[in-house]
């Protein structure tokens, strides 16, 4: 009887990893009233008609189902519901046969609340500094680590620097759902939002966030990513101009608010990478900032030093690897926080060398960015910056340094990416083929869409900014889950995320602005949640979930891009 009982319930498991309620998949945000919009009725209905429906129950406009397409990446099957012809604004919701989506807007500057709530989400992550009610709201809290009193590790020890000392390295923001801060990911994360700021300053401008610098002359994004910066600043060696990887507890703290724990603080070991990231975001904010000189004296010209400080450290070692499992069998306290280690540098040489050119013109970093250029194109990734360096020389100006076939290069990338909507069971680019759905999988979405904003803005041909668009509905809604992966945003978002704040604060909701990792088959986390298996299916909204539900902050940079873009583009 036991044994029976047991076939049985593996049966229904078996069913639950197959099987997945049918659902009317829709950006709960919305839509702009003259872009394209679609929903995806998921399951395949025996209807070919589907209908919008107004807040009265009015039904307001009627139009076909797509053939059925069967997604690449699960077992689903869908119709798309293009609605692009209907322009009227309000709130409704798309029925078919007896399916209903969320609510949903069309109207215009539609996704004005997002594009904002993604760069607030740095903001809950500062560190050392207390959130304020007037601008925190109910997710107020004590300052957690001050990071005053930070111990040099013996792995970073030099002789003007022993083991042990004690320096400073306040402010930054925590990396993720964890408490550390790691120069590496730090680097991706301010290089691309300095980025979406250089290509829309007029834009970013107009911008209020309701952070504590709100109303000086500076832009909002520039004074969030300005209390990153200065932590970053801390991390170099002021004696030799290696940068440190991370400044770190020696192991995770528990599911606590931050500042709880009181275990010693450490930075560790300097590396290429951490150095050649650390060059490239101080040399672009070395231009930024120059125009704010009267309001930030100094801190242009600091930055630049640092960076070619920076630069003149790699150049002594220009392959020096951090590999945490060795460094642990060498010193002690051994350390078990991220990694970020990573053994390639070709990249990280690229991205300096193009951020010092555009900044100095100095032609010292010519030969390193032609011997270094990226034979083909991909989606950056921490292990992987060479396309902020690209981008960087398009906006710059400096196609001259870039083969000729540069810019075909990102064109027919841009159109394979467009080519691949009309096949997607979810009519957005995210999706191209299962190996998109991976350990951070919301941010190659992301990615994807600042790539295509960049063919747009090298060619404006609004097929790429369409096509930009559709990553945004996938990363609010229009996705096999059915969830808004951004929290704080839509009637399906994730509640749980792998996030010690919103785990540890006793408040429901959990901090907002924030992009969850997604979809990720790999479940390196164990969790024993997950109901779907497949790709694009592969998500629990569950705590225990760091390989599918973790926030991170450069997971929020890219998509602060790509909404802001968005939002500044479509009119």
């Amino acid at each position: 009887m036991k044994r029976s009982v047991f076939i049985w319930a593996l049966s229904l498991l078996s069913l639950s990893l197959l099987a997945q309620p049918p659902q009317i998949a829709v950006n709960q945000a919305g839509y702009y009233p003259n872009a394209p919009k679609q929903a995806v009725v998921v399951g395949a209905p025996s209807s070919t008609q589907f209908r919008i429906v107004s807040e009265s129950g009015e039904t307001v406009y009627t139009g076909q189902l797509s053939p059925v397409r069967q997604s690449k990446n699960s077992s689903l099957v869908t119709r798309i519901a293009d609605f692009s012809g209907f322009t009227q604004t309000g709130k409704f919701k798309v029925v078919s046969d007896d399916l209903s989506s969320h609510v949903f807007s069309i109207a215009n500057q539609v996704q004005d609340e997002t594009a904002k709530a993604v760069i607030k989400g740095y903001y809950y992550q500062r560190v050392s500094m207390p959130l304020e009610a007037r601008y925190a709201g109910i997710w107020a809290r004590p300052a957690g680590h001050p990071d005053d009193k930070v111990l040099i590790h013996p792995s970073a020890a030099t002789e003007q620097r022993p083991a042990g000392t004690v320096i400073a390295s306040p402010g930054g923001w925590y990396d993720a759902g964890d408490y550390n801060k790691y120069i590496v990911n730090s680097g991706i994360t301010t290089g691309t939002l300095l980025s979406a700021y250089e290509d829309f300053p007029a834009y970013f401008a107009a911008q209020n966030l309701n952070i504590p610098e709100s109303g000086n002359p500076v832009p909002d994004i520039l004074n969030e990513i300005l209390y990153n910066l200065r932590w970053m600043l801390t991390m170099q060696d002021p004696f030799d101009g290696g940068v440190y990887n991370k400044c770190t507890n020696a192991r995770f703290d528990g599911m606590v608010m931050p500042g709880v724990t009181k275990d010693p603080r450490y930075v560790v070991q300097k590396g290429t990478a951490a150095t050649l990231d650390f060059a490239a975001v101080t040399a672009q904010a070395a231009r930024i900032f120059k125009k704010y000189e009267t309001v930030f004296p100094g801190l242009a010209d600091s930055c630049l030093q640092a960076a070619k400080k920076a630069w003149q450290w790699a150049l002594q070692f220009p392959d020096l690897e951090y590999n945490q499992n060795e460094m642990n069998r060498n010193f002690e306290p051994q350390i078990s926080t991220g990694g970020y280690g990573d053994r390639r540098f070709t990249d990280e040489w690229f991205w300096a060398a193009t951020e010092l050119y555009a900044t100095t013109s100095d032609p010292a970093y010519t030969d390193v960015i032609k011997k270094n250029f990226p034979e083909r194109y991909t989606i950056p990734t921490w292990s992987n910056v060479y396309m902020l360096g690209v981008y960087t020389l398009f906006r710059s100006g400096n196609e001259q340094l870039m083969p000729s076939t540069a810019r075909q290069q990102l064109i027919v990338f841009a159109d394979s990416m467009v080519q691949s909507i009309d096949e997607n069971a979810f009519a957005v680019v995210m999706g191209r083929s299962p190996r998109d759905f991976t350990w951070g999988s919301s941010s190659d979405a992301a990615n994807q869409g600042i790539l295509l904003i960049n063919a747009y803005q090298l060619t404006k041909d609004k097929k790429y900014l369409n096509a930009a668009l559709t990553n945004t509905n996938y990363l609010l809604g229009q996705n096999a889950t059915g969830y808004s992966f951004v929290t704080g945003i839509g009637s399906k978002q994730a509640m749980h995320p792998h996030h010690r704040p919103s785990e540890a604060d006793g408040i429901e909701a959990p901090v907002p602005g924030l992009i969850i990792g997604g979809p990720n088959p790999g479940k390196q986390d164990n969790c024993s949640t997950y109901l779907y298996d497949e790709p694009e299916t592969c998500y629990t909204d569950d705590v225990c979930s760091y390989a599918s539900n973790e926030i991170c902050i450069n997971w929020n940079a890219p998509a602060v891009y790509l909404f802001n873009a968005i939002e500044a583009l479509i009119k």
